[in-house]
């Protein structure tokens, strides 16, 4: 006779019906699936209210909030629009092009299909993208450069800069922890 170890060996020593009350126990989901989802269920025809308080993107998800707070750096950067061309940051309005492109096309693929948090990042990537043309328009315009001219010599600059954290880092958290 050899002896068995693991869940299987105790299964087969205990009666049939304890073996399926301690193993209903042990087989319980943390999640539900959308299929399990009350609002789901076949029945009387919900109010429009309760579909979004049920909804798999609904105000009781990150799905939801996450989308209200990136509002933010939406709005943030339409108050921009405001200020002057000069004042604003090329590479920090380029970032928020890149963050919107690329997220809204996430949001099409990742489940549940969010288009809330789809339409919050195209508009990112709208105000991102007139931003950064206007910063390199207003650089053209100081040069008398063409906007391709212009851009490649901010990307330029960038390089530089990042070599130069690279070739000595310490100098660069230096001058960073000690400005002059």
């Amino acid at each position: 006779m050899s002896a068995r170890f693991g869940i299987r060996a105790f299964r087969a020593q205990m009666p049939a019906r304890q073996v399926n009350t301690n193993m209903r126990f042990a087989q319980r989901r943390t999640y539900q699936s959308a299929a399990e989802n009350p609002a789901n269920v076949e029945g009387p025809p919900k109010s429009k209210f309760a579909q979004l308080w049920n909804s798999p993107v609904g105000p009781k998800t990150v799905h939801f909030w996450a989308p209200i707070m990136k509002w933010g750096l939406v709005l943030a950067g339409a108050a921009d629009f405001a200020r002057p061309a000069d004042q604003l940051s090329l590479s920090q309005n380029a970032a928020l092009t890149a963050t919107g492109l690329i997220w809204t096309r996430w949001c099409f693929i990742i489940k549940p299909r969010n288009l809330f948090l789809a339409s919050v990042n195209f508009l990112l990537f709208c105000v991102g993208a007139t931003q950064t043309t206007r910063v390199l328009l207003y650089n053209a315009s100081q040069k008398n450069d063409s906007t391709i001219d212009a851009a490649k010599k901010e990307a330029e600059k960038d390089v530089g800069a990042i070599e130069k954290i690279v070739e000595d880092p310490k100098a660069a958290v230096k001058s960073v922890t000690n400005p002059k």
